[in-house]
């Protein structure tokens, strides 16, 4: 069997192949941010599809923290129904079902635009510079989310530290000019990630995996690096996270080379350097590219973002095995009458 097809146990979750489904953004909630048909088709499609680990896309931790007037939402108990249907949908069928928790901060959809910095993103509102009470309170905003993320159900928990959204802006030197214990140090500057992480543990079982997703590299003069990146991956295996999924840049604008696994040697620092888990991204297509960086010991999991929505049936059409495809749709199986 491909290597890419054998299961990976992480905590009580036993996933059945190292294929995720990464956090992608559907902009298509209703405008209050409950789950809609939309949601119900296109993770259902890539849980029947066979994909191991499917990770539910941005969920905002407050609403002024939406990427969008569309998200997903997360900050109200009354978001936990439709949450809880997807979870229940996916799993049916095969998946581990997780969720990506965020705060967009300088870069969110709105006037009410907070980071740790008076620092505006390009052709964005300056946004108000959080206080440490409004820190505080933020942080309590993804404890409740991961109250709620439990009881929907959900297998797995990822805290969104990425993309240039509120946590990266706290962790950036580019972003975060603090004084204060927020700011300074790369030790300061991880010390709001570190506290929601404090948070979610209080209310998100020790049985079950906490990810982190990390922005490995800014691209910028002055900016995060992977020796920082490694650093923080360090911290957070001290304090108990146990998957790193590792892109990079979104902070501000900048110049990046794209090819076929740009990303992967990021994900691969950080699983040597910190001795944790990780999962790699960046323009993963191809079965044979995703064997090459399981096989070698590169990352435990490859995401497989665009690719997975060209095509919700990547996972059964790259197995040998074709009588893992669903009974349903037998006919469709080349060489089969």
């Amino acid at each position: 069997m491909l290597f890419m097809f054998t299961p990976f146990e992480i905590k009580n979750a036993t996933i059945p192949n190292r294929i995720v489904m990464p956090p992608m953004c559907m902009y298509s909630a209703t405008e209050d941010g409950y789950v809609t048909n939309w949601h119900r088709v296109h993770y259902g499609a890539r849980a029947v599809g066979g994909v191991g680990l499917i990770i539910l896309e941005a969920t905002a931790v407050e609403k002024r923290g939406r990427l969008s007037n569309r998200d997903l939402g997360i900050w109200d108990d009354s978001h936990i129904e439709g949450l809880a249907e997807l979870v229940d949908l996916c799993k049916a069928h095969g998946s581990v079902v997780g969720i990506q928790i965020a705060h967009g901060g300088r870069k969110s959809w709105g006037d009410d635009l907070v980071a740790p910095s008076a620092l505006a993103f390009p052709d964005q509102a300056v946004p108000h510079a959080l206080s440490i009470s409004e820190i505080q309170d933020v942080v309590e905003s993804w404890r409740q989310a991961a109250r709620r993320a439990e009881a929907a159900g959900f297998k797995l928990l990822q805290i969104h530290a990425a993309h240039g959204y509120l946590i990266h802006e706290f962790l950036s030197p580019l972003s975060n000019q603090r004084t204060d214990e927020y700011g300074g140090s790369l030790e300061n500057r991880m010390r709001f990630l570190l506290e929601i992480v404090e948070a979610v543990q209080s209310e998100w079982p020790q049985k079950k995996p906490l990810s982190v997703r990390l922005s490995a590299v800014d691209y910028l003069e002055g900016g995060l690096t992977i020796e920082d990146t490694v650093a923080i991956s360090r911290v957070l295996k001290a304090k108990g996270v146990d998957l790193m999924d590792i892109s990079s840049g979104g902070l501000l604008p900048a110049r990046i080379e794209l090819a076929p696994g740009y990303q992967v040697p990021f994900a691969e620092a950080v699983k040597k350097g910190a001795e944790i888990p990780t999962i790699a991204v960046g323009l993963i297509t191809t079965p044979e590219l995703a064997q090459e960086i399981l096989s070698n010991g590169r990352a435990d999991f490859v995401a497989l973002g665009r690719e997975l929505l060209r095509n919700p049936y990547w996972v059964l059409q790259a197995k040998p095995d074709q009588e893992t495809w669903p009974w349903q749709y037998e006919r469709a199986i080349p060489g089969k009458q």
